[in-house]
């Protein structure tokens, strides 16, 4: 399949042309090299997103011989283990109980009651950024802003977040298509260290309860169910890698095509009240994950195909945003597009529950450099990294 090529530097740098010949081509095809059925389509991606005949894993019913797979290297185990805790790897009935105990913790109030502190991180960066007259977007902004929020919640000291970010990306590569196994040691050793870090930090929170939210998940209760050590581990830890991956790519590949498109730029700086629809039309113009993977429980039939019990779907979240199905002139950039489906943020009983935060920590940083740097322009065309899943640039360098 020549259109679909995700180790490819020329594709992942511009997907869509590809994403279009493959909706042209039909709604489901098999790609051999990840064993993977790649669904291109909004109207699918969006169904089967919430198709319970669908799951994120397959343990819950079947072992991995009984579902034809071969289970993961024993060497592996750290990684496994704190993904397989997680809400985003779970289903019914474990995710359902994981995720109101979570729930009980980062509520829309706990959300809200951050929007201050969001706002003044953001205003510290961009002042930085200003005061040298420019710099990487990507490293002085687009990173440091979503993991401080997500460490203040923690309530992980200042001296230790510079740990996080490091440690979020080791185990990010395990979600690329067909990592290497020097990927896989890398996020096993990430793994260990940041399950041991959050092991002291809870078993301190035990003693001096603070007001963060290690410390509410530790409390969060219902019927007497708690979350069990590792759940808390596990969802520590997704919370970082979910809270700041989609944000950091979001913002840094935002502003590389806000510049592509200066007409769009000008309507923005011109009129600021256009940010909330502009922050959800730049996830969809150019989603920071691509593909989001299903497991097949139960035979299912797609566009005439039949797809076994078995197989794992590749949900194209970059295509199905760029369906001329559901929206008009979908590869132009249109800030000002009110009726905007995306899936960025997935549907159905996975839909990412930091989506309001995201929102909020987007909207800041475009607000405050749209305010303190009205004439910022790009000062080199950047790289993109080599994942496909998670997309984004190496860099992003401004003048000012």
């Amino acid at each position: 399949m020549p259109a679909f090529a995700p180790w490819s530097p020329a594709f992942v740098a511009d997907p869509y042309p590809a994403y279009a010949e493959l909706r042209t081509r039909g709604r489901v095809h098999y790609y051999e090299p990840t064993r993977q059925w790649l669904i291109p389509h909004h109207a699918d991606v969006s169904a089967l997103l919430r198709d319970r005949r669908l799951g994120r894993t397959y343990l819950h019913r079947f072992t991995h011989e009984e579902f034809g797979r071969t289970p993961p290297p024993a060497a592996h185990e750290p990684f496994h283990t704190l993904n397989d805790y997680g809400m985003l790897d779970l289903e019914a009935p474990d995710h359902t109980r994981i995720r109101r105990l979570v729930s009980k913790a980062f509520t829309p109030r706990t959300v809200e009651e951050l929007v201050p502190t969001v706002r003044r991180l953001a205003a510290e960066l961009v002042a930085g950024v200003k005061d040298n007259g420019g710099g990487d977007l990507l490293a002085e902004v687009a990173e440091p802003l979503p993991v401080a929020v997500i460490a203040e919640m923690l309530g992980i000291p200042p001296a230790d977040r510079a740990l996080l970010r490091p440690w979020s990306a080791d185990i990010c590569g395990m979600y690329e298509l067909n990592p290497s196994e020097e990927t896989a040691a890398r996020a096993v050793r990430a793994s260990v260290e940041f399950s041991a870090y959050l092991r002291e930090l809870i078993a301190a929170r035990r003693t001096s309860p603070g007001d963060d939210l290690i410390t509410a998940l530790i409390a969060a209760h219902d019927e007497g169910d708690r979350l069990s050590e590792q759940e808390m581990i596990s969802t520590c830890v997704l919370l970082l890698n979910a809270g700041h991956e989609a944000t950091v790519n979001t913002t840094a590949n935002g502003w590389w095509t806000l510049f592509r498109n200066p007409a769009q730029l000008a309507a923005l700086r011109a009129d600021h009240t256009l940010l909330s629809t502009a922050v959800e039309e730049l996830m969809r113009y150019d989603t920071p994950l691509q593909l989001f993977e299903r497991w097949v429980l139960d035979d299912i039939e797609i566009g005439g195909t039949v797809v076994p019990r078995g197989s794992e779907l590749a949900l194209l979240f970059g295509s199905a945003n760029r369906d001329p199905e559901k929206f008009a002139n979908p590869d132009n950039l249109d800030l000002a597009r009110a009726d905007n489906p995306h899936v960025s943020f997935g549907a159905g009983i996975h839909y990412c529950l930091g989506a309001p935060l995201a929102r909020i920590e987007l909207a800041a940083s475009f607000g405050e450099l749209l305010r303190e740097a009205p004439a910022m322009r790009l000062a080199a065309e950047p790289q993109w990294k080599a994942g496909f899943v998670i997309r984004g640039v190496k860099e992003l360098l401004v003048e000012l």
